[in-house]
């Protein structure tokens, strides 16, 4: 019988969705939105999240072009991504309309401001709405890399059920690299001083562990926008194609050698029958 071969390209897709959710995240908390110039940060932190929405919905598109059953696990699938658009959808608005009111206030305009009532909000009144859309953006912004990497991992692991294996085979990784690849994907791997950390669990990984996965090209490291951190660990293309592979992928059990169990000393031994 033939082998069915699964394309991971919605896989490799969610996982560069990630990185972009990861990168848009710590480039929002950088923002502290109360410089000279706080329209053109809500500006273009409001393309940047329409950016991830149609990047979101891209993956619909791609998943739409594979024939596939659409199972539960697969509908669910697509009601994450189209989750993920919606919310970046949303990220996007809440920032459009922080720059609105911005505007009206240094106009001296007036605008609506709940009950059909018309006021000329001041800039205080502009300054404290811009928080609080920016922490709106920031709580739904938060899980979307960890989503996307769960929707992937749920897309391969749905389509090895029914038969198709991916055409790249994963790389043999220790058990630490895996783990560490899939942080990294999560986007909870930075570097400072020379130290990678986990941010998410609060614990740190072996520079030889980052620095082996990028001999192998499977991670890169670009400038972080967040403070007091240096680098951002990212996945490479070929780290991209190589997790998706590794999804679901049945790992051969630890050998072991088994020996006879010892005898407690002054235990009889058994007598031999004639």
């Amino acid at each position: 019988m033939p082998e069915k071969t699964l394309s991971v390209e919605p896989a490799e897709q969610l996982l560069a969705l990630a990185a972009d959710f990861t990168r848009f995240h710590d480039l929002h908390l950088r923002h502290a939105v109360n410089g000279n110039r706080p329209a053109d940060i809500l500006n273009a932190q409001a393309a940047r999240a329409q950016d991830l929405a149609n990047s979101a919905l891209d993956i619909v598109t791609t998943l739409n072009k594979e024939s596939m059953y659409q199972s539960p696990v697969i509908r669910a699938v697509y009601a994450r991504i189209r989750q993920l658009a919606h919310l970046a959808y949303d990220a996007a608005d809440h920032l459009i309309d922080a720059e609105d009111v911005l505007t009206h206030a240094q106009a001296g305009l007036p605008m609506e401001l709940g009950d059909g009532f018309l006021a000329v909000p001041s800039e205080q009144d502009a300054r404290q709405e811009i928080g609080r859309r920016f922490t709106l953006v920031s709580q739904l912004t938060a899980l979307g890399a960890s989503d996307a990497v769960v929707t992937a991992e749920q897309y391969v692991a749905e389509r090895r059920h029914y038969g198709y294996l991916p055409a790249h085979q994963p790389p043999a990784l220790s058990r630490t690299q895996s783990r560490t690849l899939l942080a990294v994907a999560r986007g909870e791997v930075t570097i400072s001083n020379g130290r990678p950390w986990n941010r998410r669990e609060n614990d740190r990984f072996s520079i030889s562990t980052i620095r082996a996965l990028e001999s192998r090209d499977l991670i890169t490291r670009e400038d972080c926008q967040l403070w007091l951190v240096d680098e951002r660990v990212h996945l490479s293309p070929a780290g991209r194609r190589d997790l998706s592979a590794s999804f679901a992928y049945p790992r051969p059990a630890a050998l072991t050698t088994t020996r006879p169990a010892l005898r407690p000393s002054g235990t009889p031994k058994p007598a031999r029958s004639r």
